[in-house]
């Protein structure tokens, strides 16, 4: 346990990765968030995974600004990317263009507060076993 600080907060968010429906957010839609369970599916928004990409996992570690502006840039923290160069900076760079597309995110004061400057860690997966991808903050 000496290695989570003492505002990391234990929550996993499971929801699709590709969901339809009526609560799907549009990408870029500037609907302020207001919750952790929302955040998840506004970045996811607008990642559109390249064909071929099947089977790729990153996992990146970021933190946020009470405005919602990212703090410094997104590290990786895991990546399970195969050996095809080409294929690992086509999917490297949809999960970098759709999480830099939502920001700065449109948060609500009360819930920037909350988030600022805490660790924020997103899997995007194309596994096909998966269909689930996980958010904790």
């Amino acid at each position: 346990m000496g290695r989570f600080r003492a505002f990391a907060v234990a929550l996993v968010l499971l929801y699709p990765v590709v969901s339809a429906g009526a609560g799907e957010r549009p990408c870029g839609s500037r609907e302020p968030i207001a919750s952790v369970f929302e955040l998840g599916p506004v970045l996811y928004s607008c990642w559109k995974p390249p064909p071929g990409t099947e089977n790729l996992e990153i996992t990146l570690r970021f933190a946020l600004r009470r405005d919602g502006s990212m703090i410094g840039n997104p590290r990786a923290s895991y990546a399970k990317l195969g050996q095809d160069m080409p294929l690992k900076r086509a999917f490297v760079a949809s999960v970098l263009e759709a999480l830099y597309q939502n920001l700065p995110l449109p948060i609500t004061d009360d819930f920037g507060g909350a988030i600022a400057g805490r660790p924020i860690t997103l899997l995007f997966s194309t596994a096909a076993e998966s269909t689930t991808a996980d958010a904790a903050l």
